[in-house]
């Protein structure tokens, strides 16, 4: 089978499409016939080599989480899925063990990791973490729904969002800042959002957008948030300096969710604005496979359509991760193979 692997961790031309063996299902393992599979920052650090999970001695490396197509072979003590089924994976992996596998949510399972594999013709997988889709569901679509989408709605889910909510989305124009606008839109939240473009900004304008900011410049953020008024929740997925201006802004009692370190991996947070100020700073990592489902299901009945930007076939996923490097796109780049 043919494969995009990371040959050398210097960015995109470090892209090759080379051949392996199709692999066999073990014991409670299916094999997907991959239609889709999304890429995410999470691939980009690896292949730039900002990632700890991998280095030098992993290579060849296929990474690619958000899986989508049809099982074509199960192993044994499979049940739920057989050969034939639509589906997506939810690429959490889990000890199944510790007390949050017994007890929940299992995104904070002590040994949380991810799924590497889906950028190939076919994938080995934990058969029951696949979520059936529905003939209204295809797998380009699916494929765009669980890191980013997973992400930002477990998020909004930790802010406690809901109906008249403002919330503040700064770089809105990404794959979970698309996300994150979206969903708050489906609660009937109000929207902030931030970008360097104008353009990106118009076209997240059409997806609920309520409010754009078209700047990168912190305190000409601040200051235009000011004016529209104090965010009761803020997704931030850039971290850095983006997690002082999420605090500051939000109003008293306010709770702001990170999740990435785009724009930096150390933040300062002001600590007598947050006690003083009753305001929560909150981690959260991924989501959990109920999300998922959920979020399948509101695609399925067409509540929510995941923003896709743009596809590309196997034999360009360099080209993909350069347009994810050069910040071209606006939602979900995915790949065909």
């Amino acid at each position: 089978m043919r494969a995009a692997a990371f040959t050398e961790l210097t960015g995109p031309e470090g892209v090759s499409v080379i051949e392996r063996d199709e692999p066999e299902p073990g014991p409670g393992e299916a094999l997907v016939d991959v239609e889709a599979c999304a890429i995410n920052r999470h691939d980009l650090w690896i292949l730039e080599g900002d990632s700890a999970m991998v280095d030098a001695d992993d290579l060849p490396f296929v990474t690619g989480l958000d899986v989508a197509g049809v099982v074509s072979d199960v192993g044994d003590d499979v049940r739920g899925v057989a050969p034939g089924d639509k589906v997506v994976l939810c690429p959490n992996q889990t000890c199944g063990s510790c007390r949050f596998c017994r007890e929940g949510p299992e995104n904070m399972c002590e040994r949380f990791s991810l799924y590497h594999g889906g950028l190939a013709e076919t994938a080995r997988v934990e058969a029951d973490r696949l979520v059936p889709l529905s003939d209204g569901v295809d797998a380009t679509t699916a494929a765009a729904i669980p890191t980013a989408y997973m992400t930002a709605y477990h998020m909004l889910r930790r802010a406690e969002v809901g109906p008249a909510d403002l919330v503040f989305v700064p770089g809105a124009t990404g794959g979970v800042g698309v996300a994150a606008i979206q969903l708050a839109d489906t609660l009937g939240a109000e929207t902030i959002g931030s970008s360097s473009s104008a353009a990106k900004l118009e076209r997240v304008r059409e997806l609920g957008l309520d409010h754009g900011i078209q700047s990168t410049d912190i305190d000409e953020l601040r200051e235009a948030v000011d004016e529209i008024g104090a965010p009761d929740a803020v997704i931030n997925h850039l971290g850095g300096e983006f997690t002082d201006l999420g605090q500051t802004v939000m109003r008293r009692g306010g709770r702001m969710v990170i999740c990435g370190r785009t724009a930096g991996g150390e933040s300062t947070i002001r600590v007598a604005n947050l006690f003083l100020g009753h305001k929560r700073v909150i981690g959260s990592t991924m989501g959990t496979q109920d999300d998922l489902r959920r979020l399948v299901e509101l695609t399925a009945d067409g509540e929510l359509t995941p923003e896709i930007d743009e596809t590309y076939p196997l034999e360009e996923t360099d080209a993909a991760f350069a347009a994810m490097q050069n910040r071209d796109s606006v939602g979900k780049i995915v790949v065909e193979p």
